[in-house]
Parts: C-alpha cells; sequence; structure tokens
C-alpha cells in the first residue's frame, strides 16, 4: 500500500514509480494507492501513469478515507489504475487544465503550459458549467490543451473499460462525482470501507496487466505499508518554489563571497552545493524561463555593483529584475507551487543588505594600504649593506629592505649603513635614495 496525500508533484512521482518498481521486484500481488489529492503537475502525473500501465502487477487506487479525493491529476491516475475503489464520503473529478498566470497574480490568463501543464482544482464540486473560450490566440491555445487532455483521460477509460463520456465532462466541464455516483455510472469498479475491505472484496478478481491475466488471492494477505523516505521528504523540500528560490539565492551570495574573499572556503563550499540544489529543484518545477532569466539578470546586476562604482544603479536595477523574476518564476496556479509576495520582498531585503555589507567590506579593504608585493615595496625604507659601487654612470651596490638582500642603484654614491627609501624597482634591482634627500620635502 502506497499512501499519495497532498499535491502530486516530483517528489510524488518519484515516490510512488520508485515503490511500484520496488513492489515488482519483491513478488507483491496487488500495489493499491491510497489516494487523497487535490491534484498536481502535469508531467509528474504523466509519470506515475506510464509506470502504472507497464507494471505487470495490478494497481489499485483507493480514495480514502472518507472525506478523501481524488481531483484533478487524481482522476487521471485512478482512470489509468487496474482496478479503481473509493471510500464512501470520498470523490473525485474536476479535471480541467488549470488557466497558466503570473504566479500570485490575478487577471486574465497569460498562456496555457506546454511540457508541465499543472491540473485545475475546482473548489465548487459539481460545477457544471463549461469554460467560456473566446476566439482569441489564447483561447485557440486553451483549446488544444482542453482536448488533449480530454483524449488523454478517453483514451485511459477506453483501455479500462470504464465511463469515457463523463471521464471527458470531467475535463471539459470540471463536474465531480461521489463515491455512490461514480459506482453508479460505472467510473470506478467498487467501493470499499477500508484496505482490508478492499482486500476481501478483490479476493478472487481477474485483472489484465501488461504481462497477461491475473488472479487475485487478498483475503488472508499480508498488508505492507510504504511511507516517504528521506529521499522522498528531501525532494519534497527542495522542489517547494521558496526553497528552490532561496536556494538559489544562497548558493550565488555564498559564491560572491568565496569570489571577494578568497580563502574563506565554507562560503565556497556551501554555496557550490545550494546552488545546485536549487538548479535541480527548478527543472523539475513548471517555471517561466522570462522569470529565471530574470532572476539571473537581477544576481548578475547585483554582483557587479560590488565591484563597479555605479552607486547604487545597478543594484537597485538588480532587486527590481530579481522581483520582477520571483513573481513570474512558477508558472502554475497550482496550490502549493506559488511564491508567496512576504517572501519575494524578504529575499530582496536580504539581498539589498547583504550586497551593502560585501560593497561596505569590499570599499573598506580597497583603502588599507598595501602590504605585499611588488608595490608594497615602493616607499619602503631599508639600509646599505654596502659603499656603492659606480662605473661612472650608474652607483649599485646592495641593500637590506624588509629583511630582504636587494640589489640597488642610486644616482648619488650611498655608503653603508646609510638609511634609504625605495623609490622604484626593476625586475630585482630597486632604486633607491637616501631618506633625508626625500622625506624633507616630501
Amino acid at each position: 500500500m502506497i499512501p499519495v496525500t497532498g499535491v502530486i508533484g516530483p517528489a510524488t512521482a518519484d515516490f510512488v514509480s520508485g515503490n511500484i518498481v520496488r513492489a515488482q521486484k519483491q513478488g507483491a500481488q496487488l500495489i493499491v494507492l491510497q489516494m487523497d489529492t487535490p491534484g498536481g503537475l502535469d508531467m509528474s502525473m504523466r509519470q506515475i501513469i506510464q509506470t502504472i500501465l507497464a507494471s505487470p502487477i495490478p494497481v489499485a487506487t483507493f480514495v480514502a478515507p472518507g472525506g478523501a479525493r481524488a481531483a484533478s491529476a487524481g482522476t487521471y491516475i485512478l482512470y489509468a489504475s487496474h482496478i479503481a475503489a473509493m471510500a464512501p464520503g470520498t470523490n473525485l473529478g474536476a479535471a480541467s487544465p488549470v488557466q497558466i498566470r503570473i504566479s500570485g497574480q490575478g487577471g486574465p490568463p497569460r498562456r496555457p503550459p506546454i511540457n508541465n501543464a499543472p491540473h485545475d482544482i475546482d473548489p465548487k464540486i459539481g460545477n457544471t458549467s463549461a469554460p467560456e473560450l473566446a476566439s482569441d490566440s489564447e483561447s485557440t491555445l486553451r483549446r488544444k490543451q482542453i482536448q488533449d487532455a480530454a483524449a488523454y483521460i478517453r483514451g485511459l477509460a477506453q483501455l479500462r473499460g470504464r465511463n469515457a463520456e463523463w471521464a471527458e465532462r470531467a475535463v471539459r466541464e470540471a463536474v465531480s462525482l461521489s463515491s455512490n455516483e461514480a459506482l453508479t455510472q460505472k467510473v470506478i469498479d467498487l467501493t470499499a470501507q477500508d484496505i482490508p475491505d478492499l482486500m476481501r472484496k478483490l479476493d478472487g478478481r481477474q485483472v489484465t496487466t501488461a504481462n497477461g491475466m491475473h488472479v487475485l488471492h487478498t483475503g488472508g494477505a499480508n498488508i505492507l505499508t510504504r511511507e516517504p523516505d528521506n529521499r522522498t521528504r528531501f525532494l519534497a523540500v527542495i522542489t517547494d518554489p521558496g526553497t528552490a528560490l532561496i536556494l538559489l539565492l544562497v548558493g550565488v551570495f555564498g559564491l560572491i563571497v568565496e569570489f571577494t574573499q578568497p580563502g574563506l572556503l565554507l562560503p565556497g563550499v556551501v554555496g557550490g552545493i545550494c546552488l545546485l540544489l536549487g538548479l535541480s529543484a527548478i527543472q523539475m518545477l513548471p517555471i517561466n524561463y522570462a522569470g529565471l532569466g530574470l532572476i539571473l539578470l537581477g544576481l548578475g546586476f547585483l554582483v557587479a555593483e560590488v565591484f563597479l562604482p555605479t552607486f547604487g544603479v545597478v543594484g537597485i536595477g538588480g532587486l527590481i529584475a530579481f522581483g520582477f523574476g520571483a513573481t513570474m518564476l512558477i508558472d502554475t496556479d497550482l496550490p502549493g507551487y506559488g511564491i508567496p509576495l512576504g517572501l519575494i520582498v524578504g529575499l530582496a531585503a536580504f539581498a539589498a543588505v547583504f550586497i551593502y555589507f560585501v560593497s561596505s567590506a569590499v570599499l573598506t579593504s580597497r583603502k588599507r594600504p598595501i602590504v605585499s608585493g611588488a608595490e608594497q615595496l615602493l616607499g619602503s625604507a631599508g639600509i646599505m649593506l654596502s659603499d656603492m659601487q659606480s662605473d661612472g654612470v650608474i652607483n649599485e651596490g646592495w641593500a637590506r629592505v624588509h629583511s630582504e638582500r636587494w640589489r640597488a642603484q642610486s644616482p648619488l654614491p650611498l655608503l653603508q649603513g646609510q638609511r634609504v627609501r625605495v623609490t622604484a624597482r626593476t625586475g630585482l634591482i630597486l632604486n633607491v635614495v637616501p631618506i633625508n634627500e626625500v622625506e624633507p620635502g616630501g
């Protein structure tokens, strides 16, 4: 028995598909998906359905316990299963594809989804009003989306011998059914109070799968429940849109700190890990690439603000681009997959404060005197180790500067023990003058 609860996303698809394959290896005679879902992402739903259709072991979808639902994507999965069952007090349906909008915004739909189209969750159970479609280009794409979804669920219904007419209405008109109505209209195969009751009613039932006919012997069968493991929980956390956005931000800022303060190591290590996790999560979500581009552009502007004397102009532009990008990032209205406006504002404020402190640290470090390298030698004091020898044009000798022995040249003849100051460096030779020649006049 595999519980399927909450919004169906990448973590749910990985959990369900992995356990179906594991059940096949362990020789289970039946897989039960106990479902309570408001819907989910199209890509994740199709991954689960493909695994069910290819499974040599019968898969039963059981909408339970009482009060549960198999809305939207859950309806498709139920239709794809070899056995469809519901508990009293449950419902299914409302399988219309959702209109795509900018996350968290109202107004007319932007465009329909292409690859990761989520499915709508209709809170009005039993609503039979067909969506009004205008004659513009967006409505044409919307009709294509509806037609594709209707054909998909009709094919599943025909494959399992279930009510294809009602399935199509669930897509086109967002209608729903209770468990008793679903049984009467041959949308499901049976109703059961709970898992043990379902096992009793399925005992002796013949089911056809990908590798032939199976006769179920579930009357006294042992029931093994698979709970989500740590990997599934981890995927569920990082594929939350808000978490993915935070990981991206932490990753970029960690690398900024490492580049501006080389040798700290920890910010670079943490930043690299978080950036890869964030990008991995983003590629599993239905994202708007224009929004992702704005986020990356905004972060690039924020990085430029650290190194360029723009007096905040580029930084403010980066914050604006980041805010718009975060608002547009998740390309779905599906509950649980939007980024709260408060989180976006908080992250933008954090980015502004972070860039302010990093910029301040960089400016402070630029004002510090040079303490190493060739430039540090200029103006340094030293002492002659020997009298200078003249060839008639240049006076040369040896001097100690910063506890190092250097070849020194001077326009004036200098004596051993005389204090000198470095005025220039040519390769491994220092140009020096007596200190009393430069200090009085600056």
